[in-house]
């Protein structure tokens, strides 16, 4: 199924990627036929997304219209065999989101199938709290982070470094409503990411893995960055 759509706008009003270490071959059966994981140091990058949208909108509506929304999406950074040679990109098996508009239009009219799920943000000037509870029990992520000016991964060498890695993985594909991927670009003119603390993470997706399967590493900080997607429209370069 390839979904033509106008471009979209919104401003990612919060973002946190919640980053995990995790054995390459304990991920590799979640993903479809034609992608692999991307290995950093001979191990798989994944996570989860928390992101809070505002103005979500045609492109060419002004930025003061538009829909807020609150979702979440567990993310696995893959590449393929394009045409023109190796991609990257983020396979994400699956989306929840608090919005009714964003769980009606995902898969139809705007690649992305959402799933229903109640989502809980507390925050003040300097952390943030996120629950994801999904309404089919399959899922529940709980998150605690505070900013900080230090950044540890066992992944990165420096906060610009994993920056530079998940800006350019621009591309996330996602299963549709009958067999088959649909990709959907991120793009952004004012990409920028700041290191957090974890005080707390869990995922059942992750505490799912077998044991020792995926060590929790990092997280990044988005805020107030404006960004515009668009259907990826090349589905064949991720196809065998």
């Amino acid at each position: 199924m390839t979904i033509t759509t106008p471009r979209m706008a919104a401003t990612i009003e919060r973002r946190l990627l919640v980053n995990y270490r995790v054995q390459p071959d304990a991920i590799a059966p979640i993903l479809p036929d034609g992608l692999r994981p991307q290995l950093v140091d001979g191990s798989a990058v994944a996570g989860v997304c928390l992101i809070r949208l505002a103005h979500f909108r045609p492109a060419w509506f002004a930025p003061r219209a538009g829909h807020r929304s609150e979702s979440a999406a567990h993310r696995i950074a893959v590449e393929w065999d394009g045409p023109r040679g190796v991609r990257t990109g983020v396979f994400i098996p699956r989306r929840h989101s608090a919005s009714r508009l964003a769980r009606a239009a995902g898969g139809r009219v705007f690649p992305g199938v959402h799933e229903a799920a109640r989502v809980t943000s507390i925050e003040s000037h300097d952390s943030v709290h996120v629950t994801v509870s999904s309404t089919d029990l399959r899922v529940d992520v709980a998150v605690d982070v505070a900013e900080s000016a230090d950044f540890r991964s066992s992944l990165f060498a420096d906060v610009d470094q994993a920056s530079e890695f998940f800006r350019k993985d621009a591309v996330g594909l996602s299963p549709t409503r009958s067999p088959g991927l649909e990709g959907l670009r991120l793009d952004t003119d004012a990409w920028r990411v700041q290191p957090g603390h974890i005080r707390h993470a869990a995922s059942s997706f992750f505490d799912g893995l077998p044991t020792g399967a995926a060590e929790l590493d990092h997280v990044l900080i988005m805020r107030a960055v404006p960004v515009v997607w668009s259907a990826e429209r090349h589905a064949d370069h991720w196809r065998r």
